[in-house]
């Protein structure tokens, strides 16, 4: 594919033996069930005129997606979560009638952006009181600052190293990988087989992981611009701030990997990119397959519409090529 050929921008999240993939109205997930086989989940990007309009403002369209992700995503996780280590038809049967299920899904949409809003919370104020416990030694607005960033990275650093440590989550970053390099063979334009994908890499420049630590750097410099003394004004400053920090942290992200084919301007993304080191892993085959699966399946989707979801056929090799090159 050339570079100045126009595709859709897709983007993935890593799941309990599986991935997720989303298009502009579409969301699919494929994961391998106990007995091998991959299932697959289908959810719609539900919005409004309203929310339609934010996203097209600059500082405020990141804010919106970060919220409707948390809520999509969650959707997604309770489906892997539930299914993967069971066999088919052992699912547990539900009595609900439609208006239980509405609610439950609205309720794991909620829980998903209130988890992240609370985790938000947490990362931005824990570090701001560890520097504090340092004012009468460290005392002056800069020295705080960086201290607050120093501790606010340690923090981001440990929690991501302590977590990969678990079996679990090992082969989550694994998936999270696979994600990734599914993403950069079908942005290469090259057909969507195990080989190629295994061949590209498994980092990318849209990663959440990048934005992550964009918010620690980009936080650190919007906090020169106001007070830290009082505490008790930091404190505000920081929590009215947040909104700020993840909206500007959005479209640095997406300045680097708009300027991630320039010589000079592609080294901004390199620490996203080395976090990356800590949050992906290089996938097994059979994880690489799950991904090519589901991506295939979201265009399938696209295409087709939500019927494809009821024919469990793998795809032909000429679908895949024609689906890969749309």
């Amino acid at each position: 594919m050339e570079e100045n050929r126009q595709t859709p921008a897709y983007g993935g999240q890593a799941l309990i033996e599986g991935v997720m993939f989303g298009g502009k109205q579409h969301t699919v997930t494929a994961i391998r069930r106990k007995d091998g086989s991959i299932d697959y989940f289908h959810a719609l990007k539900e919005t409004s005129p309203v929310r339609q309009k934010l996203k097209k403002i600059p500082f405020v369209r990141g804010i919106i997606a970060l919220i409707e992700s948390a809520g999509l995503g969650s959707k997604h996780l309770t489906f892997a979560s539930d299914r993967y280590d069971v066999l088919p038809g052992e699912e547990e049967e539900t009595t609900e009638e439609e208006s239980s299920k509405l609610a439950m899904v609205l309720g794991v949409a909620a829980v998903g952006v209130l988890s992240f809003l609370f985790g938000k919370f947490v990362f931005t104020l824990f570090p701001v009181f560890l520097a504090g416990l340092f004012h009468s030694i460290l005392p002056g607005k800069t020295v705080q600052i960086l201290l607050e960033t120093f501790f606010k990275l340690a923090l981001l650093l440990s929690y991501v190293s302590l977590i990969s440590m678990t079996p679990l989550i090992k082969r989550v970053f694994k998936y999270h990988g696979a994600e990734h390099k599914v993403i950069n063979c079908y942005e290469s334009g090259l057909p969507m087989t195990v080989e190629n994908v295994q061949r590209q890499s498994r980092l990318h420049y849209r990663c959440g992981s990048s934005f992550l630590l964009f918010t620690v750097i980009v936080g650190m410099f919007i906090y020169f611009l106001v007070p830290t003394d009082p505490f008790w004004l930091r404190i505000v400053n920081r929590i009215l701030l947040i909104p700020v920090v993840l909206g500007v942290s959005f479209e640095v992200l997406q300045l680097t990997n708009a300027v991630r084919n320039v010589p000079v301007l592609r080294y901004l993304g390199y620490p996203g990119l080395w976090l990356q080191l800590l949050t992906t892993k290089e996938p097994d085959d059979d994880q690489v397959e799950v991904a090519i699966a589901s991506f295939n399946k979201l265009l399938e989707v696209e295409v087709h519409g939500e019927a494809v979801l009821t024919d469990p056929s793998p795809l032909s090799p000429e679908a895949e090529m024609s689906t890969v090159n749309l």
